[in-house]
């Protein structure tokens, strides 16, 4: 199966999204996968994450682009948890990621 592109962009039980430079980024510093809710790949393919606590692993679902799903979900949070702020406004997918606040940068 094919590696997830990075960013990517995963949110937690409460819908709180996390914006990590790659893969192995997010599998080293995400704790719980039972925190885990859902998320994406830089192209909007959803991922699933497994494991265990302190050693999680992501992959791809296998299903193709949830492109509407991903910026959605980026809405609901900046509504949520940005009050003010907006989220990216670009039309193509690589510049609305590429606008995504990625941790640790």
């Amino acid at each position: 199966m094919p590696t997830p592109i990075g960013p990517v962009i995963l949110f937690d039980d409460d819908l709180y999204m996390y914006v990590l430079k790659d893969r192995a980024w997010a599998e080293a510093w995400w704790e719980m996968p039972d925190e885990y809710a859902c998320g994406f790949d830089a192209l909007a393919r959803p991922l699933r994450m497994t494991g265990e606590p302190h050693r999680v692993t992501l992959e791809l679902t296998g299903d193709g682009p949830a492109e509407a799903d991903l910026r959605r979900l980026v809405g609901d949070h900046y509504r949520r948890f940005r009050r003010g702020q907006v989220p990216p406004e670009a039309s193509g997918l690589p510049a609305f990621v590429a606008g995504l606040p990625v941790e640790g940068s």
